[in-house]
């Protein structure tokens, strides 16, 4: 029988995601997701869409999400050369349901990236997690992020892992 996962072990887990993700330990990061893992990011107007029946800004599998990382980190991707800087705040995480070892959550977040010559971009909405326990901690089976904002445009690129 699996042991009832606590809101502060999740919390503790999400707010060590955002910090590899900050440092840009995206090596590190990767090892959190297990390998059929899904990164996604839906459109502003079906954010309860399904993947793999409408066109997402990003629905990565895990080798996408391997490439995506290979480009980020090399210096000869213009996207984040120099990268980016980012800092998130993580909060209002919720358990919304816990089945075995397969935990559902919902958090909500703010990603300040700070990029030379630009504006501050301020990505802003809510992340729901499909976590799997494992030992004393969990790894990431889906990462879906929404972003609340009318208009994706004046953000700019997403070239940074939210």
């Amino acid at each position: 029988m699996s042991q009832k996962v606590t809101r502060a072990e999740v919390e503790d887990f999400l707010f060590h995601e955002a910090a590899l993700l900050d440092e840009w330990h995206l090596d590190e990061w990767q090892k959190l997701l297990t390998d059929d893992a899904h990164y996604l990011i839906p459109p502003n107007d079906d954010l309860d869409g399904d993947y793999r029946k409408s066109l997402f800004i990003i629905a990565d599998d895990r080798e996408r999400i391997r490439q995506r990382i290979i480009r980020a980190l090399d210096p000869n991707c213009h996207a984040e050369h120099p990268k980016s800087r980012t800092q998130r705040l993580v909060g209002n995480v919720r358990i919304l349901s816990q089945d075995g070892d397969n935990v559902e959550v919902a958090a909500n977040y703010i990603c300040y990236r700070y990029r030379r010559y630009e504006r501050i971009g301020q990505y802003v909405g809510n992340y729901r997690y499909k976590l799997v326990r494992r030992a004393a901690s969990f790894l990431i089976k889906e990462k879906k992020i929404v972003i609340q904002a009318n208009e994706l445009g004046q953000l700019g690129s997403v070239s940074i892992i939210l």
